[in-house]
């Protein structure tokens, strides 16, 4: 068995991981604990990251189709690369070179991200590149660069363990970053005194453990916060001499607060004014006050100035540059920061230099020895499909991104993809949503496979190894990247592209492109060329700026007050209060929010692997606070039609008081894979902030209804190679119907589709021919044409290996508890097709599950919880919460529960 340090491949916490392989496969991983990041722990995504590694839904071998009307077939690389260059250059030469784009990811390594943006800028002359950090960072680029001068997060990790407030807005980081909460909770535990204050409108597990939770309406945040720095002014909390010494523009803003009064934001916010005044006090009177932001700021169209706002409450009390003090924004993806670094966005260019700036362009141009770099502004995300649907863009490359669910206007989106005249997609997973669109298949690299760096939410560089080779045909993303570049430059007759992509093709590539890209920082903000890979090796991860001779890096900047700006002061934003995009009227009488699951990750091409990640919360469902349902006359666990200006979406509706009358929430994850439909953001709007770019993700509105599907099928199978994959094109013959891998071990996949009347004959052939129905002697059928009842059981040593109910489908959870219990009883076969009104007892029911370390389920803790008087009694008979941690705040709200009802019993 072979050991590999590398890094997890999720959120920007950046946490360090060790994988174990043997003969070329991953076969487990657990946290490094050298790392600085997570110090050995992992949430649980990271700790199944080996489950991920399978190969059947990997992209394998190159598919190519030259007609939209014939499918894609297996090619070399040779005829797939070729075939795109050649149609690259085709387009270029006769519209131009802002006729293609390409869109990457904030999944990809540095160096491959570096190799994007140097084909597209130096070779094929276009701004055109972009990445789907637009959709998630875009917003904290530009409210740091508005304020402090340039895109570089002031604070460390470090600070959690010196802050003695924590201002969380917009982030519900205990199930979006785990690791992270863990070290709050932490820090909390040390000293009772420190307090967690917590902006949202929804009532998350990080709401549940604050000391003040402000439930704001959605898009009110600058309001909130300028009313806060109008408590800090009347109360005298300002830090005056910091102001004066070190910052600019201050006289603007607090005239703008003076009309922040607590009772007028109180008005706008929807919370009491009370509240907003005992949040500014404790910032004021904090000793050391860190704020940690995300995704509820940044994907809004004024996210800007929702970062500046945080910002300014920093600057106006000094509480930045110093142990456990300042803004810190939580980044979204594994390697968000790198891509910025790189300048891998249409706003960016390498070392943090600005494509709009003349003198910048020809820094990089004269850095990468290139006559010049365009000037025409790129496409961002959003521009860019919008471009690609009026046929402005032809051909868009894809990498490492699955536009078909993540962007919003799915409608406006997969349109666009239709009409592009070519699209190009580097992929490790053949089965995106995007995937259905590509003309050319790409297959990528993936976790574990490749080499190179990222950097994480702290300005942190890690080295990642290769663990494992690519499985099949797959390549690393680099490589593709100037492979592609050497092909096109030869069809443009470019004949100093072999210097341009001179990195060796072999497994020092990436240290050559690196050693590139570090040229690019030299005297920038970001300095790193005292940062090789030598020095990663020897001493662990780095942080940012670290100029060559300096002993490390830094962990917290602007300590001595000088900020990267041109009068060397920090910029005070006159931030304001703006009405979101849309708003709520009498067709569309809801406002949705759409955000992160706990145990899944983006569009689930990676966790969608892993059954165990779907225990915790098995389908989308749209939570509705009590008194909407009671309104539309929906009831929980029902179906619902929700429609906005753009689509609609059919889902199951879950009664919640976590959101506020008014409002529903979905989570972002289901896509076309999982689900009839395409997901949350057939709903969401493309509008974006003028700033960033980033578009408007939290707030659209919305109506619900209530739909009426009777007639249900299910199906049930042991979860092998190929049978989800075979059972996902069924899904959209269906109104409703949703796909989900159930279990651990031996686990399952349970489609479960709902219509106003039975299914035609051949979707109920092509189904039982997914589930592997063939006629032979060890299966069970049941017929009764009347009332369009159908049943097929399939055993295999004994037990049940898969079912079909077609009509009468009330034993559904019975036989999947039966057959995860792999349970081998003769009774089974009389049983299993018997019509039953109540089936028989397949022991207690599990429910939820809360732990996905040790399988815990809700209902056992809950019995448990019912003559247990401690959460530590609780961990230490069921272990729940004592491995990862991700479960630990739901466990404390039912702990907490618990000894409520016991106290209302007594």
């Amino acid at each position: 068995m072979a050991e590999t340090k590398s890094t997890c491949c999720y959120c920007g916490v950046g946490c360090g991981v060790i994988i174990e392989s043997r003969d070329g496969q991953v076969t487990g991983v657990r946290g490094d604990p050298d790392h600085p990041a997570n110090f050995g722990r992992l949430c649980t995504k990271g700790a199944t990251l080996h489950l991920s590694a399978r190969h059947e839904s990997r992209a394998l071998h190159p598919e190519l189709r030259r007609s939209r009307a014939t499918a894609r077939s297996s090619a070399t690389w040779d005829e797939a690369l070729d075939y795109a260059a050649g149609r690259f250059a085709e387009l270029i030469g006769s519209d131009g070179p802002d006729a293609v784009g390409f869109y990457i990811s904030g999944q990809l390594l540095t160096e491959d991200y570096y190799a994007f943006n140097k084909l597209a800028r130096a070779l094929v002359g276009t701004n055109n590149i972009d990445t789907n950090s637009r959709l998630c960072m875009s917003s904290a680029v530009a409210g740091y660069k508005l304020t402090l001068g340039a895109d570089a997060p002031p604070a460390c990790y470090e600070d959690i363990d010196h802050a003695d407030l924590f201002f969380v807005a917009g982030s519900n980081a205990a199930w979006a970053h785990p690791v992270l909460f863990r070290r709050i909770e932490e820090a909390r535990a040390r000293n009772p005194q420190t307090r967690l204050v917590v902006v949202d409108p929804r009532r998350t597990d990080t709401a549940a453990a604050a000391d003040l939770h402000l439930r704001i309406l959605p898009g009110t945040d600058i309001a909130l916060v300028n009313a806060m720095l109008h408590v800090l002014l009347a109360d005298g909390l300002v830090d005056r001499a910091y102001i004066a010494a070190h910052t600019e523009g201050f006289e603007a803003l607090e005239r703008t607060v003076r009309d922040y009064s607590p009772r007028t934001a109180a008005r706008i916010c929807g919370v009491d004014a009370d509240e907003i005044i005992t949040a500014a006090r404790a910032f004021g009177r904090a000793r050391a006050a860190l704020s940690l932001y995300c995704q509820g700021l940044n994907q809004s169209t004024h996210g800007t100035h929702n970062n500046a706002a945080i910002v300014n409450l920093h600057l106006a009390t000094g509480q930045i540059g110093r142990p456990g003090a300042g803004p810190f924004s939580l980044t979204g993806q594994p390697n968000a920061m790198g891509g910025r670094e790189v300048g891998g966005m249409a706003t960016l260019l390498p070392g943090h230099r600005d494509p709009a700036d003349p003198a910048h362009r020809a820094e990089v141009a004269a850095l990468w020895e290139v006559p010049e770099l365009p000037a025409r502004p790129g496409k961002t995300a959003v521009e860019m499909f919008e471009a690609v649907a009026r046929g402005e863009i032809k051909a868009i490359w894809i990498a490492c991104t699955n536009p078909a669910q993540s962007l919003p206007d799915q409608r406006l989106v997969r349109a666009a993809l239709a009409r592009a005249e070519l699209v190009v997609l580097q992929e490790a997973y053949r089965d995106t949503d995007t995937a259905r669109f590509a003309d050319v298949l790409l297959p990528a690299a993936s976790w574990g496979e490749k080499d190179g760096t990222v950097t994480n939410s702290e300005r942190r560089i890690t080295r990642v190894r290769t663990a494992v080779p690519p499985p099949g045909e797959a390549r690393a993303d680099w490589a593709i990247a100037a492979d592609f570049a050497l092909r096109l430059a030869a069809r443009l007759g470019r004949a100093d592209a072999a210097r341009l992509f001179a990195w060796p093709a072999d497994e020092s590539g990436p240290a050559a492109i690196f050693d590139e890209h570090r040229s690019t920082t030299l005297g920038r903000d970001l300095d790193i060329g005292g940062l090789d890979y030598a020095r990663l090796e020897r001493e662990g991860p780095q942080q940012w700026p670290l100029p060559s001779g300096a002993p490390a890096g830094r962990a917290r900047l602007y300590e001595d007050g000088v900020f990267p700006t041109a009068s060397g002061r920090a910029r005070f934003a006159d931030t304001r209060h703006v009405e979101p995009a849309e708003r709520p009227d009498e067709r569309y009488p809801l406002i949705l929010n759409t955000g992160r699951l706990r145990d899944q990750w983006h569009g689930m091409s990676r966790t969608g692997i892993v059954a165990q990640l779907f225990g915790h919360t098995p389908r989308p469902a749209l939570d509705v606070h009590p008194d909407d349902l009671t309104a539309r006359a929906l009831r929980a666990g029902g179906l619902a039609r929700v429609a906005s200006r753009r689509g609609e979406l059919i889902v199951a509706v879950h009664a919640s008081t976590d959101v506020s009358p008014g409002q529903v929430y979905l989570p972002m994850h289901w896509g076309s894979r999982f689900m009839r439909g395409a997901g949350a953001n057939a709903l969401t709007l493309p509008a974006f902030d003028p700033l960033s770019k980033q578009p408007e993700l939290k707030c659209a509105a919305v109506e619900v209804t209530k739909v009426d599907l009777p007639y249900r099928v299910v199906g049930l199978a042991r979860l092998e190679p190929g049978v989800a994959h075979a059972l996902q094109p069924l899904l959209e013959r269906f109104a409703y119907a949703t796909l989900v891998p159930f279990g651990r071990d031996e686990p399952l996949v349970e489609l479960d589709a709902r219509d106003r009347a039975a299914p035609d004959a051949e979707t109920l052939a092509a189904l039982d021919a997914a589930l592997g129905f063939a006629g032979g002697v060890r299966e069970l059928r049941y017929e009764d044409p009347s009332r369009a009842v159908g049943k097929r059981i399939r055993f295999a040593a004994g037990c049940i290996a898969a079912v079909r109910l077609a009509g009468e489908t009330r034993a559904t959870e019975w036989l999947r508890e039966v057959m995860l219990r792999g349970a081998s009883d003769a009774s089974l076969r009389r049983l299993a097709l018997a019509p039953l009104d109540r089936p028989p007892a397949a022991g207690p029911a599990r429910g939820r599950v809360v732990c996905n370390c040790f399988d815990v389920s809700e209902d056992e803790i809950a019995r448990e919880l019912a003559g247990t008087r401690s959460l530590g009694e609780l961990q230490a008979r069921l272990k729940c919460g004592t491995e990862c941690g991700s479960c630990l705040p739901e466990l404390r709200r039912l702990a907490a529960a618990g000894a409520g009802a016991r106290a209302v019993r007594a």
